[in-house]
């Protein structure tokens, strides 16, 4: 006792006091209790990690009576503690943190703590790998050497019963027992489940050397987590750094716990999160037109926290390949985006008798930018791209991508804009481009810029009191746009053909508006606009009597054309609505929506249109010289009539077979029948003839619970045409009994169904998204889900179509002249899936052309889960490279490259 109080008080020896004090006050108090962890265990980790075998130590009945004993003794030695406070140089670092569920003891001689019953004991470090989390039935703490021992227990069924828990950083490990030093953070770990990540790890020992890294001995590594994994690596030897990778000697595979008979001599399993640098390992593939073939070998390198850059390359037998660079940057709360230049140098095999050589060699190349900024970076200017470009062959020679094969048409963009005074002035700066690469026709637009002012009214008071005047919503505003492009084929492209082909032009429109107060149910308003065209060239046409042709001279220059056009429109809505006494309809509800205008354009274009001989029998038609121009020329007759139009909306209300009175409204459906129906046209009073203007018909509606979606557009033209000339005629149709000739006519139908989901939660709910992930990793794994539809099928929808036809019809004058000519196109897409069994899926998509009735494209899949692998078989029987692969892998990130895969490739262009 004295030698005790003699001694300096050291922090050490302030806390064995404190603890001897709530010792004493919750000995008296303490309950003991033992509640049931197996359902938590068993919920969180497999069974096969658990030991029922594990050696609790017991205190006897003697040492209890000494440890009471030397409680008691601390608390009389409080009375009389007057040291001063000193740190010892051994003691930790950060403070521990502990509880337990039953009861902890201490041993004041010898520096140490017993805690009993769900023990716990937390340290903080500074950094989340430096602090340490310890559970356990019981923890045993040495102060003098800060070694920790923690070991479970057994429940009354011999089960094991809050078995050892690890927490450091974001590993997880649990075990037999634990011998582990809080300060070096040195120890070891009999019969250790860990968990890092997607990776879990089953050892013998696990010893570790310090806060970073671990030795397991008798080491089973695999990314399932069910208690008997399907699949494993089982090595002797394995080498474990936190938040890096993993290392290990020879492995051996093991499936259903039978081991393959076939190693690998070393295994690296890399365990970094987030982006990180690394080889990206190929595929293998045969394709008949190219060889034998290695896909996607590359390099990913992340050079800063705003920029990584991925490199690609496949390499042919035949000698072709194909390189592939995609930087990417992001910063958050400012911009990002993606640039991509892919180049192709095929060589595939010939299959043709008329070219003599053995192979056919092309090279192509394409150019993808997508840039967007964020809308709070800088308020009122905004920035975007979104540019896809490259040679018209670069899609035909893209192999396993039929969508990409039948891609012919594309465009680019890249805008800026910026506004002021809260949006009342607008610019905007824009280079457009789009190709065809069926005709190889690219045109670029570079540059469009645009300015607009909103409708502003200069007879409004700025601070108005009362009903305004009337005339204070007059309103003016104003639109202009300068446009210059160019033009020119893929496959002849010269620099003198690019200055020939380069136009520009101006368009600006300036409208006037007067909103007059309602008239009862009408609106009527008043409207005067003027516009004017700025034009590059003139085009001066001339019958050839000699070649029987017309011939044309362009001659550049600074044109101009004028058009004013006033106005007066009123529109109103009428409702009406039938009822029904009996059957399941109650009622019909039909809105009309009929607009009127009548509106006076005079001539200011006669100076422009000439009189032009078409052919040999003497045939004229008025053509204007200013056709051919960005902006052309305007209309060379006057127009003063009417322009009318009506819209229709159709609705249907049902009786619920649970209600009998047709009263109760929540009981009731409405069903739109019709969504719109509108039909315009229009007359010209000022005309010596065809003073009609063409029928204009649209109607969209959706069916069947919105399953259904419906939506056509045709033109009625109402004259007759010259069928030698395709020139219209003053011939009213009506006077024959026709209502017209349809110029133009298009119909999409679109649907799809699918089942009822097994399992009705979000999908971010069942498949929750690794949130160590920043967004654009989370939308490159997104992006690649798309890609690879067939190796991620939703299993929870047991089958879905979907379906869509596309019938497109319009007629147009010949090139020369010489009668017209009618275009039709229709296509049928299909797209589903369905579940053979609980696990086995197949589906697949086709487009076919209905008008040659050639199937043009077909792909199918057949996918097995296997919970932590999938299956994915994938056969393109029908387009341009027929294919067939089979690709096996696990579904981990960690493992995604580990791959069996076997693709084959059959044909090409």
């Amino acid at each position: 006792m004295n030698k005790l109080c003699k001694c300096k008080v050291r922090l050490k020896n302030v806390l064995k006091v404190a603890f001897s004090i709530v010792a004493l006050l919750i000995s008296h108090q303490q309950t003991f209790s033992y509640p049931n962890y197996n359902f938590f265990l068993a919920k969180t980790w497999p069974a096969y990690f658990y030991r029922t075998d594990t050696i609790v130590p017991v205190i006897d009945s003697a040492t209890i009576r000494t440890l009471d004993t030397t409680v008691a003794v601390v608390k009389d030695t409080l009375r009389n503690t007057t040291d001063t406070l000193t740190l010892s140089k051994d003691s930790l670092t950060a403070p521990i943190a502990y509880h337990a569920k039953d009861s902890f003891v201490f041993l004041v001689p010898q520096k140490q703590l017993y805690l009993h019953g769900n023990a716990n004991a937390k340290t903080e470090g500074a950094t989340s790998a430096e602090s340490v989390d310890i559970t356990a039935n019981t923890i045993f703490y040495d102060n003098a050497t800060n070694i920790v021992r923690a070991w479970g227990g057994t429940d009354t069924a011999k089960k094991a019963l809050n078995l050892p828990t690890i927490i450091q950083g974001e590993s997880k490990s649990i075990m037999d027992t634990i011998s582990f030093n809080l300060k070096t953070q040195k120890g070891i770990f009999k019969n250790t489940y860990y968990n890092e990540g997607e990776i879990f790890v089953n050892a013998e020992i696990v010893k570790k050397v310090d806060k970073d890294v671990a030795f397991a001995y008798n080491g089973r590594f695999t990314t399932c987590n069910l208690d008997e994994p399907h699949f494993a690596l089982r090595a002797r030897k394995l080498k474990l750094i936190t938040n890096k990778l993993a290392v290990s000697g020879p492995a051996i595979p093991e499936f259903e716990s039978v081991p393959m008979p076939v190693a690998i001599p070393f295994g690296i399993y890399p365990m970094q999160r987030g982006r990180h640098s690394g080889v990206i390992p190929p595929q293998f593939t045969q394709n008949s037109s190219m060889g034998l073939g290695l896909e996607g070998l590359g390099y990913y390198k992340v050079i800063n926290d705003y920029w990584d850059v991925t490199f690609r390359g496949n390499l042919y037998s035949y000698f072709g390949y194909t390189v592939n660079v995609s930087p990417q940057y992001y910063k958050r709360y400012r911009y990002r985006g993606r640039f991509s230049f892919n180049y192709q140098n095929t060589r595939t095999l010939n299959e043709s008798t008329i070219i003599p050589d053995e192979f056919i060699s092309n090279k192509s190349f394409q150019v993808n930018w997508s840039h967007s900024m964020d809308s709070k970076a800088r308020p009122g200017v905004s920035f975007s791209a979104s540019v896809n470009a490259g040679s018209s062959g670069f899609n035909r020679n893209i192999p396993n991508n039929p969508y990409k094969n039948f891609q012919n048409q594309m465009s680019s963009s890249i805008a800026y804009s910026k506004s002021w005074q809260d949006g009342k002035y607008n610019l905007s700066m824009q280079a457009n481009h789009n190709q065809n690469n069926m005709t190889k026709l690219i045109n670029v637009q570079l540059p469009t810029l645009s300015f607009s002012t909103t409708t502003f009214n200069p007879f409004q008071n700025k601070e108005s009191a009362g009903t305004p005047k009337w005339y204070e919503n007059f309103g003016i505003g104003y639109n202009g746009t300068l446009l210059n492009q160019f033009s020119f084929y893929d496959t002849a492209f010269s620099f003198k053909h690019l200055l020939d082909t380069t136009q520009w032009g101006a368009q600006h429109n300036i409208p006037i508006t007067l909103a007059l107060p309602a008239l009862g149910p009408l609106m009527i308003s008043p409207s005067v606009s003027y516009s004017e065209n700025w034009m590059s060239r003139k085009i001066y046409r001339k019958w050839n009597a000699s070649e029987e042709k017309v011939d044309t001279i362009n001659k550049k220059g600074l044109y101009i054309a004028r058009q004013m056009s006033f106005g007066l429109s009123a529109n109103t809505r009428i409702f009406g609505t039938f009822n029904f006494r009996k059957g399941k309809i109650l009622a019909l509800r039909h809105e009309i929506r009929p607009t009127i205008s009548a509106s006076y354009s005079p001539n200011m274009a006669r100076s422009y249109y000439e009189e032009l001989q078409i052919d040999k029998r003497g045939n004229k038609m008025m053509v204007s010289q200013y056709d051919g121009n960005l902006f052309g020329g305007f209309s060379n007759m006057a127009f003063g009539g009417l322009n009318f139009g009506i819209d229709n909306l159709l609705e249907m209300k049902m009786r619920n077979d649970n209600d009998t009175t047709g009263l109760d409204e929540n009981l009731t459906k409405k069903i739109r029948l019709i969504d719109g129906l509108s039909i315009n046209s229009g007359y010209n009073f000022l005309a010596d003839s065809m003073q009609w203007q063409p029928i204009s018909i649209s109607m969209r509606t959706s069916l069947f619970d919105n399953k259904l979606s419906v939506t056509s557009n045709a033109t009625i033209d109402q004259y007759a045409v010259n069928p030698e000339t395709g020139i219209r005629t003053s011939q009213l149709l009506w006077s024959r009994g026709h209502l017209g000739n349809l110029t133009n006519a298009s119909l999409a139908l679109s649907t799809s169904f699918s089942s009822k989901k097994k399992d009705e939660r979000k999908d971010k709910e069942r498949v929750p998204i690794d949130p160590s992930l920043t967004m654009d990793e989370q939308q490159r794994q997104i992006e690649y889900v798309r890609q690879n539809a067939s190796e991620f099928v939703d299993f929870n929808i047991p089958w879905n179509l979907s379906a869509s036809v596309a019938v497109n019809y319009y007629r147009q004058q010949m090139a020369n002249y010489r009668g017209v000519q009618n275009i039709f196109n229709a296509s049928l897409n299909l797209s589903g899936d369905f579940s053979i069994t609980p696990k086995w899926k197949a589906g697949g998509s086709t487009y076919f052309d209905l008008k040659t009735l050639q199937m043009n494209m077909l792909t199918l899949f057949i996918s097995r889960e296997m919970h932590c692998w999938q299956l994915s078989i994938n056969v393109t029987p029908v387009g341009p490279w027929k294919s067939f692969s089979i690709v096996l892998n696990p579904k981990a990130g960690i493992l995604r490259d580990l791959r069996i895969n076997r693709t084959r490739n059959f044909g090409g262009y």
